[in-house]
């Protein structure tokens, strides 16, 4: 009968000790955590260290920097037959 408690409270532990393991996840300052419960929008994580149940949460990481882009300068001819040469840069 020792036995069988000794095996249960094991496996107790190694469970408790698994999602605690599993369920710490970090969000750098730099992003937001989306989290989701069952598939469906559960609410936002802030940066630091957060926890979530493991098999009911998912944390999904969006990273909000300003992210820029630099098109390649383009020859575009305007109505009255004026070649130009235009550029651009895309923030978002």
């Amino acid at each position: 009968m020792a036995v069988v408690i000794g095996v249960i409270v094991a496996v107790v532990v190694v469970a408790v000790l698994g999602s605690l393991v599993l369920g710490v996840k970090v969000v750098a300052q730099w992003e937001r955590g989306v989290l989701l419960r069952f598939g469906r929008f559960a609410g936002i994580r802030r940066p630091g260290l957060n926890f979530i149940v493991p098999i009911m949460d998912r944390l999904i990481k969006v990273d909000t920097r300003i992210l820029t882009i630099i098109l390649e300068p383009q020859e575009v001819i305007t109505r009255d037959n004026v070649t130009i040469k235009v550029d651009a840069v895309v923030y978002f």
